[in-house]
């Protein structure tokens, strides 16, 4: 079964097949030819947190494929406590193709891809956004035409985005660094795993956002308090304002480089105006790209790759 738990679930081959059928799949689109590879098929949506980018762009990339999706809360889903984790999973498995989650547990998603008898993918938990990993990846290619010897610096908090570029970079060779304030950095744990995994991997973990953009071909950054980090709020302001990307740390990498953003973004903090609706930035074209990526998971997923 070809789930998608986090990045460190998925091979190079897998990575680089996601791509290509998701590069097959928006040239097809672009000529307004959206043909139903996936006819019948039923993708399920279980969303503990809210979503814009996530959801509408699953729903999109399975209705455009001719399938079609449910979504469910997590109450609707029985994630309340009102029957098993595996009970659920069971179930809803039974009635799926697809069952996309979007949940604080990565343990959740990791449970689901145990019982579910059909693909799982995790579209976010705390631990891990894979999804929007491969789109960053993918939209790079579209930018500078491969891959090959490219970077990217990540400023901001170690979080799930944070993580999941930082394996994608491992798999695929691009460098990667991250700066982050003493407290908010990738966790000791995790740079382990990753070093292990990507004993050739050019990672570097630095707290100064100047040098860590000095050599970028992408400059990405993220909310400084995620979803369920709202207490947090006002100490992670004062913590994180040195590392905000203005025009000021644009000047400082290189002149070719592109700023990218997960979205939301919270305009004022993590990233001004200037950066984000600038000539640098390439957020929007990233957003889009998640529903083409959603469809390369989604084809990838039921083993088609002739697109």
């Amino acid at each position: 079964m070809r789930h998608i738990e986090s990045m460190f679930r998925l091979s190079v081959d897998d990575c680089r097949a996601i791509l290509r059928i998701s590069k097959l799949a928006k040239a097809r689109w672009a000529v307004g030819d959206r043909p139903a590879l996936l006819p019948g098929r039923i993708m399920t949506l279980v969303f503990e947190k809210p979503s814009l980018r996530t959801r509408v762009s699953f729903e999109s990339a399975v209705a455009h494929l001719g399938g079609r999706s449910v979504f469910l809360t997590a109450a609707e889903a029985g994630l309340n406590g009102r029957e098993s984790v595996a009970d659920v999973a069971r179930v809803l498995g039974s009635y799926s193709d697809w069952i996309v989650l979007r949940t604080f547990s990565q343990q959740l998603v990791e449970d689901f891809a145990r019982y579910a008898g059909c693909a799982v993918i995790n579209g976010l938990s705390d631990s891990s956004h894979p999804c929007q990993a491969l789109s960053d990846v993918f939209t790079m290619t579209e930018v500078f035409g491969t891959l090959e010897g490219r970077s990217l610096a990540y400023i901001g908090d170690g979080n799930n985005v944070a993580r999941s570029l930082a394996v994608t970079c491992g798999l695929l060779g691009l460098g990667f660094t991250i700066a982050s304030p003493l407290g908010y950095e990738l966790s000791e744990e995790f740079v382990s795993r990753l070093r292990q995994a990507f004993p050739q991997g050019r990672f570097q973990f630095t707290s100064d956002p100047r040098s860590a953009v000095s050599h970028a071909d992408v400059v990405y950054t993220d909310v400084w308090a995620s979803m369920g980090q709202e207490a947090e709020q006002d100490l992670r302001k004062r913590a994180f304002a040195p590392y905000q990307v203005n025009a000021d740390l644009m000047k400082r990498a290189p002149a070719h480089a592109r700023f990218m953003h997960c979205l939301p973004a919270k305009r004022g903090l993590e990233v001004t105006d200037e950066v984000l609706d600038g000539p640098q930035s390439i957020a929007i074209p990233q957003a889009e790209n998640r529903m083409h990526v959603a469809k390369g998971i989604l084809l990838w997923q039921q083993g088609i790759e002739d697109v």
